[in-house]
């Protein structure tokens, strides 16, 4: 097999950092990108257009998958949020992807074939209280999922999304400690009753990356969530099935 590269953004730590470990593993060379530094990796902000620049020529060779993982959260009441949060926001979560995708996406399309996997939520298929400008950024990168899954499938390149339910990462325990939310509230929802590790998420990033092993899935927003998205029962019926 031949040199294969892959991109991961926010790859400095959480989701982004097993996600480049797993991918280390199948045999792909991985360039972050982060705010951080990381091993042969770029340093700079997702929502750029130079610094996504300097990530493209790093990669000017060839590169077969891209991983939009990078994001931000912010919690608080619609009525509350600041037009800066909202923008901030906005940048980070789907911005970035759309940048990154569409200057890796160009070197997948010349070389007529490559994997984007864009790390959108749960927060993407429902409505979740108090986080009006993620729960839309999500939503977004799910519907530019599906849209360029139809444009650029015929010429080779996939478009796929993974949702996460609730992972434990360092972004859980800073809005964990805003006092927003408790483990039991996840875990009592999930029906496999446990927040997601990342390895949780990277293991599906990795299937989908892999032509051999999804080459033909193409369009599809994956929840990697326990069973959250399925279930619709109450509290005490679905804690009775433990």
């Amino acid at each position: 097999m031949g040199r294969r590269v892959a991109v991961v953004t926010g790859a400095a730590r959480g989701i982004g950092r097993q996600v480049a470990e797993v991918l280390r593993g199948d045999g792909f060379e991985v360039v972050g990108f982060d705010l951080r530094e990381t091993p042969g990796g770029v340093v700079g902000d997702v929502s750029s257009p130079a610094d996504v620049a300097r990530v493209a020529e790093a990669v000017a060779d060839g590169v077969d998958v891209l991983v939009n993982n990078a994001g931000i959260s912010a919690i608080g009441a619609f009525e509350d949020t600041s037009l800066e949060q909202w923008q901030r926001v906005l940048a980070v979560n789907l911005t970035g992807p759309f940048l990154l995708t569409r200057a890796l996406g160009r070197l997948m399309l010349a070389r007529g074939g490559g994997s984007v996997v864009n790390i959108a939520s749960v927060a993407g298929l429902r409505g979740v209280a108090d986080r009006a400008a993620y729960n839309t950024t999500k939503h977004g990168l799910i519907g530019m999922t599906r849209t360029l899954a139809v444009e650029w499938g015929g010429r080779g390149v996939r478009v796929n999304a993974v949702c996460p339910g609730w992972v434990k990462t360092e972004m859980d325990v800073a809005d964990q400690a805003g006092g927003h939310y408790s483990d039991d509230d996840i875990t009592e929802h999930v029906p496999m009753g446990r927040f997601a590790s990342p390895d949780d998420i990277a293991q599906a990033v990795a299937f989908l990356a892999d032509p051999a092993r999804s080459g033909f899935v193409n369009g599809v927003a994956l929840p990697v969530d326990g069973g959250w998205t399925a279930d619709g029962s109450w509290r005490s019926l679905r804690l009775g099935k433990r």
